[in-house]
C-alpha cells in the first residue's frame, strides 16, 4: 500500500502587474511588482464531520424503535387478522455489491488513513477539534454564477462548426485585460506566459494561471479541443455521473454511459497516455468504467485509488460504515494500449511503476463537486513537461489544458486572496 497526504485542493498563483517602471533614468532595467492569489482557506474550513457518529447512531437506534414499533403493531395485526406477515428488509443487487466492496476495502482504507491523520496531527496540518476554534467566524460569501457559463456554451452552438476551419486559438498578450463572449467561443484559450492573468467576461474577473489554457464548451462543441493538434500524455476526467440525487434536484446536468463512451478519447491520447477517471462509490459506474469504457477507449486499467475526506481535525466527513455515504471516493487509471508501436515523448525518462490502492487523504473543499488537484500527487508517475488535460474541469491548473462548460466557475476571482505585493 502505498499512501500519500495531500493538503486539499489549494492553488496558489503569482500575478504580474501591467505596470512596470525604470529603476534608473538610462531605462535599462525594470522592476516588475507581482501579487500572489490563494484559494481561500475559509473554503476549505470543515471543523465537524457532516454526520456525526453520534447522529449516526441516534439515526440507528431510531430506525430499530421504529421497526420495533411496527414489530408490535404488525403482532397485534396478526393476532386480529391472522394473515399479515412481518416487514423484511431486503437489499437489492447495487446494495449488496456496494456492501461486499465496501468490506474489501474497509481495512485499507481505515488502516492507511489513520497513518496519515497522525502525521498531519505532528505536522501541524491537522489539529484538534479544541484548538483553532474561531467562534466569531462569518458566513461564507461565495460569487454569484451572474456570468452563467453554461449559458454560454449553448450559445457557442448556433455559431459555425470549426470542423472545415483551420486550427484557431486564442493567446492572451501582456496588455489584454478583457475579452468578450465572442472571443471565447470555439478556440482555445492560451495563457503562454509565466504569470497568470486576471481576465473580465461579462463583467466577471477570473484568473489565468500561468502555462494554462483551456476550451470553454459542452460535450457537442469539442471539436476545437481536437484542431488544438495536440495529444495529451495525462488525461483527468470527473464526469456528471447519472444518480437519483441528480434526477430529482435538476439542478446539474449529468451524461448517459453511452455518451461518455463518445468522448474522443483515442484522438486526444498520446501513444501510452495515462487516464485517470474519478468515480463514485456505486459499483454500476465502476463496473461501467472496468469493463465497457476502458476497453472502447483501448485502455487497460492498472490501478485503483483512493480519496478520503476528512475534517480540519483528522476525522472522517461520513462514518466509515454509513450505509448511505462514505467518506471515500474512486479515481480508476488505466493506460492507452496502442496496436502499434509508436514512439513516446520523453522515452528516455524513467517513471515509477503505478502502484495499487494508493490513497489520497486531504480535508475537501466546500464547492460542490471540487476535486483536489492530481498534478503533484501524478508526477511521480509520469514524464516532465509532457501535455496534460482535464476533462470537465471547474478549475483551471498551472501547465495545463482544460475543457468544460464551467472551466472557468472556481476561477472566479472571488474565490481567492491577494497576498503581499512585491518585486
Amino acid at each position: 500500500m502505498d499512501s500519500v497526504s495531500s493538503s486539499g485542493a489549494c492553488a496558489a498563483f503569482i500575478a504580474s502587474d501591467s505596470s512596470t517602471k525604470p529603476e534608473n533614468d538610462d531605462g535599462g532595467n525594470y522592476e516588475m511588482f507581482t501579487q500572489k492569489f490563494v484559494f481561500r482557506p475559509e473554503l476549505f474550513d470543515v471543523t465537524k464531520p457532516y454526520i456525526t457518529p453520534a447522529v449516526h447512531k441516534e439515526c440507528q437506534q431510531s430506525n430499530e424503535k421504529e421497526d420495533l414499533m411496527n414489530g408490535v403493531e404488525k403482532e397485534i395485526s396478526i393476532s386480529i387478522i391472522g394473515k399479515k406477515r412481518k416487514r423484511c428488509v431486503v437489499f437489492n443487487q447495487g446494495e449488496l455489491d456496494a456492501m461486499e466492496y465496501h468490506t474489501k476495502i474497509r481495512e485499507l482504507i481505515l488502516d492507511g488513513s489513520l497513518q496519515l491523520i497522525q502525521e498531519g496531527l505532528k505536522s501541524g496540518f491537522l489539529y484538534p477539534l479544541f484548538e483553532k476554534q474561531d467562534k466569531g467566524s462569518k458566513p461564507i460569501t461565495l460569487p454569484l454564477d451572474t456570468c452563467n457559463l453554461s449559458e454560454l456554451c449553448e450559445m457557442a452552438k448556433h455559431l459555425p462548426s470549426l470542423n472545415e476551419m483551420e486550427h484557431q486559438t486564442l493567446q492572451l498578450v501582456e496588455e489584454d485585460t478583457s475579452v468578450t463572449e465572442q472571443d471565447l467561443f470555439l478556440r482555445v484559450v492560451e495563457n503562454n506566459s509565466s504569470f497568470t492573468k486576471v481576465i473580465t467576461l461579462m463583467g466577471q474577473k477570473y484568473l489565468l494561471p500561468p502555462k494554462s489554457s483551456f476550451l470553454l464548451s459542452d460535450i457537442s462543441c469539442m471539436q476545437p479541443l481536437l484542431n488544438y493538434r495536440k495529444t495529451f500524455d495525462v488525461i483527468v476526467i470527473d464526469p456528471p455521473w447519472q444518480n437519483k440525487s441528480v434526477k430529482r434536484s435538476n439542478r446539474y446536468s449529468y451524461l448517459s454511459p453511452l455518451q461518455i463512451k463518445q468522448i474522443p478519447i483515442p484522438k486526444l491520447a498520446a501513444p501510452n497516455c495515462l487516464l485517470v477517471t474519478w468515480v463514485t462509490n456505486r459499483q454500476k459506474h465502476l463496473r461501467f468504467i472496468k469493463e465497457e469504457l476502458y476497453p472502447s477507449w483501448s485502455v487497460e486499467v492498472v490501478a485503483e485509488w483512493h480519496w478520503v475526506k476528512i475534517t480540519n481535525s483528522g476525522e472522517f466527513v461520513f462514518p466509515l460504515d454509513s450505509p448511505h455515504k462514505k467518506p471515500y471516493e474512486g479515481l480508476i487509471l488505466g493506460r492507452v494500449q496502442e496496436k502499434i508501436a509508436l514512439p513516446l515523448r520523453n522515452a528516455d525518462v524513467n517513471v515509477l511503476p503505478i502502484p495499487d490502492h494508493k490513497l489520497i487523504v486531504s480535508v475537501p473543499c466546500t464547492l460542490h463537486s471540487h476535486k483536489p488537484p492530481l498534478a503533484e500527487v501524478l508526477k511521480d508517475y509520469i514524464k516532465p513537461d509532457g501535455e496534460y488535460l482535464e476533462l470537465f474541469a471547474r478549475n483551471l491548473q498551472p501547465g495545463w489544458t482544460s475543457w468544460g462548460n464551467e472551466v472557468l466557475k472556481f476561477q472566479h476571482v472571488d474565490y481567492f486572496i491577494a497576498l503581499e505585493s512585491g518585486s
